[in-house]
């Protein structure tokens, strides 16, 4: 091997760690956002799958690398999963008997919980939701609290299924990294 292609193959090695290593914080960020909003979770993990696969990263367990037909399927599950999550909400509020007003509170409550991540994101969002139904649509605290429910519920599955999908993904970006 010559002093050239020795050099060449060290400029390699370091650039190949230093793509792993941003994809890996790529889908530690994505978890992250998978529970914080305003980060987009999913789609940062992805973004982390698409450096290794772009960057030509290396192979499963059965030595088998990584294809664009594996992509592909991550990056609609993570279009599927990044709509859900914005439909999932007002879905579980509506089918307990809430109104808009309780998923715009259950949305604000969040937002204002995020001083106290995360206990404060999920008692922000129940509260929102129940202060808002009460308040906004005139709700008895009965039909409020169970609306707020509904709110909850829907945030909890929606994060449940960011945290499951952008999990996965952190473990196939370890996968084919290394």
């Amino acid at each position: 091997m010559s002093f050239v292609s020795y050099k060449y193959s060290q400029y390699f090695c370091k650039v190949e760690t230093f793509i792993a290593v941003v994809a890996i914080i790529l889908g530690l960020v994505g978890i992250v956002g998978s529970i914080a909003p305003g980060l987009p979770g999913p789609p940062l993990s992805w973004v982390g799958l698409l450096l290794i696969y772009l960057w030509g990263g290396g192979t499963d367990g059965g030595g088998d690398p990584m294809t664009l037909r594996f992509l592909l399927v991550w990056l609609a599950v993570t279009i599927v999963i990044t709509i859900v999550d914005y439909i999932v909400p007002a879905y579980f509020t509506k089918l307990t008997g809430g109104s808009k007003a309780g998923g715009w509170g259950s949305i604000i409550g969040l937002f204002v919980g995020l001083v106290y991540p995360p206990v404060g994101m999920i008692l922000g969002a129940l509260a929102g939701a129940f202060i808002a139904e009460l308040v906004f649509a005139k709700k008895d605290t009965a039909t409020s609290l169970k609306s707020a429910l509904g709110a909850f519920l829907g945030f909890i599955f929606g994060t449940g299924a960011k945290l499951v999908a952008s999990g996965i993904m952190l473990f196939y970006i370890f996968v084919f990294a290394f």
